[in-house]
């Protein structure tokens, strides 16, 4: 039945004016929220006549996990940090969710650990959004017997404290409902002096949880740790919550991820040290770590299937394919190059990218133009395994090498249009990273390497084949990775304009569970691995060519409706310098990610 609204009188308080006022301010109040962008929370709890959150489900991969090699702590469930002994659960109860009010998939879940063993003791609790499977961690530790030759620490500890002991009290950071009757509230464990606590816990009744409930870590056993993605915000309201990340990370740093999440009613830069830590791994063995034989399982297991697209024609090749083909070095002074052995052996070694030598195609027309298009046949992945998170993960990184950059594809709107110059290079490096964790083996998340930056994907977003190898898309000429085919843009998604990167399956493809060289696992010391003589050519892998391509930028401009231009000129300005040049890519080991984490 439909109802007019009509003006109320003074005094008219009948029931037919009081539901058309008071509906006439309900949607003034939606439209409100609806114009400035707020999302407002809607909270549940097990009684009511509310309906439940839908629950997420687990997750797990297409394929089981096979039995790996034998060897000394990879995927035995538990992990040794020096004076603490980790155990990463996944099982979880739920203990509160919330959900925005602009649909079911905005809602999250608060949930604590479930199934810790015996001797073993809660940090705190995980937090994860209800539109992804169930699919996180938290660490849950002991601490070990101090007298144990097994227990390794690269400190003097003179502590005579114990590693872990129970907080002195909770402090509420936030609630639903102050006064008792809401079902949401966050506790925040004060530690003792000389200890953090590690995370907080959530309750669905306003009674202060009991101090059994959770333990604090020694400081000198913990690092600083910093908010990571965001999971819960919202305009309305002085509540967020975030996930959390070691503040060092990389090839060797300590720092350890708990799992678990942060929240607070303030503004927190990711700058800002947290009033929650993350563990740090003090045993130097990193005994955890897979050995040579599990690496080759690992990588059979999970290896990738790199796609190019169909219209690839700067397809990749091995480097010694490229060397054999007629790769020249140059040297600065020096106008003839010089052949390069097939092995690379007689590239310079070491130092720094000063600028004095650098590598070229080979100097005939034919042989420049065959070199150009790659050799698929030869093609391999080049391996770098090395530690993540302190040790309690995997980083396989694949590195992929490509004897030419092609154009870019420019997109204005509906146009696309394919630049003569613009983004060439000689030789390409890209990469992607698996992430495995050493408590299971379990292939966890995936990185996809994109020009300048790349993104992180978990494993339940990852597209797979034959079993648990994950699918990778290398987008057409400037072979950026990506998780699903599409065309993804660089520059303004908005207004349409930027580098088109083309991603698509085709019968072009690279299997690099079989086709893989690993050239480096320092962790496993000297001698195991043999690095190749190229990895340590630290110079550029092509010449820099300075070139006019802002005024092919500018006719392009020129030929736009005169209301676009200055949008347009705006986004050029934006694009990265190398697309006004040619200047070759550094080699492996001088990227950051060969030593750091990833870029996020």
């Amino acid at each position: 039945m439909k109802r007019k609204l009509k003006r109320v009188e003074k005094g008219d308080l009948s029931e037919d004016n009081l539901w058309g006022f008071g509906g006439f301010l309900r949607l003034l109040k939606f439209c409100m929220v609806k114009m400035l962008g707020c999302e407002c929370f809607c909270w549940h709890r097990g009684g009511g006549e509310e309906l439940p959150l839908p629950r997420p489900q687990p997750f797990s991969l297409p394929s089981p996990i096979p039995e790996w090699p034998p060897g000394q702590g990879f995927a035995t469930g538990k992990i040794n940090l020096g004076e603490l002994e980790v155990v990463q659960i996944t099982k979880f109860e739920s203990v509160w969710s919330c959900n925005l009010l602009r649909g079911k998939s905005k809602g999250v879940t608060f949930y604590k650990p479930v199934g810790i063993p015996d001797g073993f003791f809660c940090l705190g609790h995980y937090c994860q959004p209800n539109d992804q499977p169930l699919r996180g961690y938290v660490l849950v530790a002991c601490e070990r017997v101090a007298s144990s030759t097994e227990v390794y620490c690269d400190y003097d500890s003179d502590s005579d404290l114990p590693a872990l002991t129970k907080p002195v009290n909770y402090s509420l950071i936030w609630s639903t409902d102050a006064h008792g009757n809401g079902c949401g509230f966050f506790w925040l464990p004060n530690p003792p002096v000389g200890y953090k606590a590690m995370g907080v816990l959530v309750t669905d009744t306003p009674e202060e949880p009991n101090v059994e409930e959770v333990r604090c870590v020694r400081d000198d056993l913990t690092e600083t740790c910093e908010i990571s993605d965001t999971i819960l915000a919202s305009a309305s309201n002085p509540f967020q919550v975030w996930n959390t990340r070691p503040c060092r990370r990389g090839m060797f740093c300590k720092g350890v991820s708990v799992g678990t999440f942060f929240c607070s009613t303030y503004f927190v830069s990711e700058e800002e040290e947290l009033e929650i830590s993350c563990l740090k791994n003090l045993d130097p063995t990193l005994h955890a770590m897979p050995n040579l034989n599990q690496i080759h399982a690992l990588i059979k297991h999970y290896g990738a299937t790199v796609f190019f697209h169909s219209d690839e024609d700067c397809m990749p090749s091995s480097v010694q394919w490229f060397f054999k083909n007629g790769a020249l070095l140059y040297e600065y002074g020096n106008l003839k190059g010089e052949p390069i052995d097939c092995w690379g052996s007689n590239l310079p070694s070491g130092g720094t990218n000063d600028g004095t030598f650098w590598i070229d195609l080979p100097a005939d027309d034919y042989a420049r133009n065959y070199v150009k298009k790659g050799n698929l046949e030869s093609a391999e992945l080049y391996v770098h395994v090395k530690p993540a998170l302190g040790g309690t993960f995997t980083d396989i990184v694949m590195w992929i090498f490509c004897p030419f950059n092609g154009p870019a594809n420019l997109k204005i709107g509906l146009m696309s249009i394919q630049m003569n110059k613009i983004g060439e290079h000689v030789s390409d490096w890209e990469h992607f990273t698996l992430r495995i964790s050493n408590f299971t083996g379990e292939l966890w998340q995936g990185y996809f390497s994109q020009h300048s930056g790349g993104e992180w994907v978990d494993a339940f977003n990852l597209e797979f084949i034959e079993g648990n190898k994950p699918i990778v898309y290398s987008s057409k000429h400037g072979h950026a990775s990506f998780p699903h085919p599409g065309t993804y843009l660089q520059g303004s998604v908005k207004l349409g304009i930027g580098i088109r990167n083309d991603a698509a399956r085709s019968k072009y493809y690279v299997d690099s569970s079989t086709r893989y060289q690993i050239i480096a696992a320092e962790y496993l010391g000297d001698g195991v691995v043999t690095e190749p003589c190229w990895l340590d050519y630290m110079r550029e892998w092509g010449p820099t060519i300075v070139y006019d391509s802002r005024s092919e930028l500018d006719k392009i401009i020129n030929l736009l409706p005169l209301f676009v231009r200055f949008s347009v000129e705006n986004i050029f300005d934006l694009f990265p310098t190398e697309l006004y040049g040619e200047e070759g890519p550094t080699g492996p080991k001088e990227k950051d990610n060969w030593v750091g984490d990833e870029r996020w």
